[in-house]
């Protein structure tokens, strides 16, 4: 993970990194696990420079979304100088999870 004073990871971002990385490391190891943590560095990394560069999806919480891979999206809002995660989530799940997100 990002270790940027700027980047906040909420509760549940932290949570989906973990089950996530738990899945990759048991699925397909610790080499696909390593590309797969250093692309979500980048990923972060790039949006630390430009927030504003992916979609808004929900204009009224700010929240943003960047796609890691087919299978996982980062969700993050800007504000106040900071960028929080709010999630990363796996694709194959139930939409209906991420409701929160999509609601205006």
């Amino acid at each position: 993970m990002v270790l940027n004073k700027n980047v906040i990871w909420s509760p549940a971002a932290k949570a989906d990194i973990e089950n996530i990385s738990k899945y990759i490391m048991q699925e397909w190891g610790k080499k696909v696990l390593s590309r797969f943590l250093l692309k979500v560095d980048r990923i972060i990394n790039q949006i630390v420079i430009n927030p504003k560069q992916y979609s808004e999806i929900n204009t009224k919480l700010k929240i943003r979304k960047c796609v890691i891979t087919k299978q996982n999206t980062i969700f993050y809002r800007f504000q106040n100088g900071k960028i929080e995660i709010v999630r990363i989530y796996d694709t194959r799940q139930d939409p209906n999870k991420l409701s929160i997100l999509f609601k205006n």
